[in-house]
C-alpha cells in the first residue's frame, strides 16, 4: 500500500454571524468573523505546505444558508488553491449546511467532490489505493443511524469513513445520526474521520476514529485552541497530529474570593489569573469570561453594581494584555453566614433560596419567560441554542445574586 496523509477538518462554520458578541460589541465580533476565514485559510495554506494527498471535510463547510454570496466566493477562493495545488477535496454536508438549508450555490473547482445525501457514496483513489466512503445531510435533522448502512470496505485498500454525528450524545450537540463506535468497527473501515463535536477527541484507536473539533471557537463553551487533523500512513501504520489554526480563542478563569478580600485585592487575583493566558496568546484576540466565586461581604456591593465591577474587571485584563476582551463577569459570590441572616431572628434569606434550588416550577417559569423574551431578539438570536447567551442555570443564579444583594441593602 502507498504510502499517503490527508487533512481532516470538519465544522468550519463559515459566514457563523457571531451574532451573541456582536451585541456585547459589534468589533470585537468582526475579529472572530475574519478569524474563521482566516483559520480556514491557513488550514489550507498548511494543506498546499505539506503537500498532503487528499483534504476531507466531516460537514458544516457553512454556517448556515448564506445573505449573499461572499461566504461562497470565499470558499470557492481557498478551493482553487487546493487545485492548483492537485489537491482533490472530499466533503459532505451536516446538520448546519444540509441540502434542505442552503439554497445560494457557487459553482466549486472540479477538485472538490461531495458526496450523495440520499444513500451512501463511495469515491476510490486508485493510486493510493485509498477508499472514501461518506453521507451528508438532506435534512438539518439527521435522527437515522446512517453508519450501518455505509458499504463493505474495499478489500485490501486503505478505507475511510466520512460521517457528520454525534455518536451516542456529545452534550450540547444534538443528537443527529447517532451511532455507536461498535457500529462504525463492524464496518471494517482503517479511519473514521468525523464532524459534529466541536472539541478535539480521540474516540477510538482501532480502528482510529476522531473528532478534530472545529476551526474556530464561536462561543464561551468552545474554549482552547481549535484546528485539524493530519493524518499520514506509511507502511500501514497510521498516525495522527494536530494542526492548530485558530486566530482568536476564548478562554475562562474562575477567581476564589475570600472574606479579607477588598476591590483592590480582587483585581490584583484578577490580574494573576490572566497572566498566564496572556502568556500563551501567541497575537490571537480573547474572549474571557471571568467567574467570582467565594465568600465576601463585598457581594452585594458587587451584585448592585455589576457593571461598574464588570469595567474595573476589563480594565484589569487591559492591565495585563490590550488583546483580551471580557466577555463576561460571571458572580458566584455568598455573603458572610451572618450578613445573610437578617436581624431578629429573621429568616435567613440566603437559606431561603438554597431551599429553592433545583425547584422544578422556578426551572418552567424561567424557561417560559426565556421564551417570550427570545421572540423579540434581533437577527434570529431567539433561535439558538441559549438565545441569552447563557443556560437558564447561569441566568437563574444570576438572579440569586441579584437577591442576595438587595436583601443586604446592597451592602
Amino acid at each position: 500500500m502507498p504510502s499517503f496523509s490527508f487533512i481532516h477538518a470538519a465544522d468550519l462554520h463559515l459566514g457563523s454571524p457571531f451574532q451573541g458578541l456582536a451585541l456585547k460589541d459589534a468589533a470585537v465580533a468582526a475579529v472572530f468573523v475574519e478569524a474563521s476565514r482566516k483559520a480556514f485559510s491557513i488550514l489550507v495554506g498548511l494543506a498546499i505546505e505539506k503537500r498532503v494527498d487528499f483534504f476531507v471535510i466531516a460537514g458544516d463547510v457553512y454556517d448556515g444558508d448564506w445573505k449573499d454570496n461572499k461566504i461562497g466566493l470565499f470558499f470557492n477562493r481557498e478551493m482553487a488553491r487546493l487545485e492548483r495545488a492537485g489537491i482533490p477535496v472530499y466533503l459532505l454536508r451536516g446538520n448546519h449546511d444540509a441540502a434542505s438549508v442552503i439554497t445560494k450555490t457557487i459553482t466549486l473547482p472540479p477538485n472538490v467532490h461531495e458526496f450523495p445525501t440520499g444513500k451512501p457514496g463511495s469515491v476510490r483513489l486508485e493510486a493510493l489505493k485509498v477508499a472514501l466512503h461518506g453521507q451528508g445531510f438532506a435534512e438539518r435533522s439527521a435522527n437515522d443511524n446512517l453508519a450501518i448502512a455505509y458499504p463493505a470496505p474495499v478489500s485490501g485498500w486503505f478505507n475511510i469513513g466520512i460521517l457528520h454525528t454525534s455518536l451516542t450524545g456529545r452534550e450540547p450537540h444534538a443528537p443527529y445520526a447517532p451511532c455507536s463506535v461498535d457500529d462504525l468497527r463492524s464496518r471494517g473501515y482503517d479511519y473514521w474521520a468525523l464532524g459534529h463535536v466541536h472539541d478535539f477527541e480521540v474516540v477510538a484507536q482501532d480502528p482510529l476514529v476522531i473528532f478534530p473539533g472545529n476551526l474556530q471557537g464561536r462561543n464561551i463553551r468552545e474554549r482552547g485552541a481549535k484546528g485539524a487533523v493530519l493524518v499520514t500512513v506509511e507502511d500501514g501504520r497510521i498516525d495522527h497530529e494536530r494542526l492548530i489554526v485558530d486566530e482568536a480563542r476564548f478562554a475562562q478563569v474562575d477567581i476564589v474570593v475570600g472574606p479579607e478580600d477588598d476591590q483592590a485585592a480582587i483585581l490584583r487575583h484578577v490580574e494573576q489569573a490572566v497572566q498566564p493566558i496572556a502568556d500563551e496568546m501567541a497575537g490571537r484576540m480573547t474572549a474571557l469570561r471571568v467567574r467570582l466565586s467565594g465568600v465576601t461581604p463585598l457581594q452585594g456591593a458587587i451584585a448592585a453594581n455589576r457593571q461598574q465591577w464588570r469595567d474595573e474587571v476589563e480594565a484589569a485584563c487591559h492591565r495585563v494584555h490590550e488583546d483580551i476582551w471580557l466577555e463576561k463577569l460571571e458572580l458566584r459570590l455568598e455573603p458572610p453566614l451572618e450578613r445573610a441572616a437578617g436581624t431578629d431572628g429573621a429568616l435567613d434569606l440566603r437559606q431561603l433560596l438554597a431551599g429553592h434550588a433545583g425547584d422544578t416550577d422556578i426551572a418552567a417559569e424561567a424557561a417560559r419567560l426565556i421564551d417570550e423574551i427570545a421572540v423579540r431578539l434581533p437577527g434570529g438570536l431567539g433561535a439558538t441554542e441559549q438565545p441569552l447567551d447563557d443556560s437558564m442555570d447561569a441566568l437563574i443564579e444570576e438572579a440569586r445574586q441579584l437577591l442576595l444583594a438587595r436583601g443586604q441593602g446592597a451592602g
